[in-house]
């Protein structure tokens, strides 16, 4: 058995710390149904096609956790205005290219420390039984 001593001692560190507890908030969008000119082949760009969208977002620690603000947080309704209009913007080969600057946009228009996107096309106009294919993108905000 221990002495007083020692369990005395070990108390005092505990009380020397004060734990706070951090919150990382994510953000999530799953879903997202948008019509968009993606294609590799010119007749598909100009039908268009229908994707999917999923989106995260780690915003860190935000205000929102006690505020009760959507100011104080991301705000998930413009992040998806945000994407659709990205995917409107112009006509797009890749769902590589078209993840990539939708993360952009996002990084650039919204206080994240990450995004993670994902397009899915679930009708891909190949002449095999596919239930869906899908591209995901990741970025952090670079340090320029």
């Amino acid at each position: 058995m221990a002495d007083d001593d020692e369990l005395s001692d070990d108390d005092d560190a505990f009380d020397d710390e004060d734990p706070v507890a951090e919150t990382v908030v994510t953000v999530e969008v799953t879903g997202l149904s948008i019509f968009a000119a993606v294609g590799v082949t010119d007749a598909e760009r100009e039908v268009g096609t229908r994707l999917l969208l999923d989106l995260r977002m780690d915003v860190g620690e935000c205000d929102a956790t006690v505020t009760d603000m959507v100011e104080d947080t991301v705000d998930y309704g413009q992040v998806c205005q945000t994407a659709w209009l990205v995917a409107q913007e112009r006509p797009y080969r890749t769902l590589e290219r078209l993840c990539s600057v939708i993360a952009d946009r996002i990084l650039s228009d919204f206080p994240v420390e990450y995004v993670w996107v994902k397009a899915a096309k679930p009708e891909p106009p190949i002449p095999l039984p596919v239930e869906e294919v899908s591209v995901e993108v990741s970025r952090e905000p670079s340090d320029d």
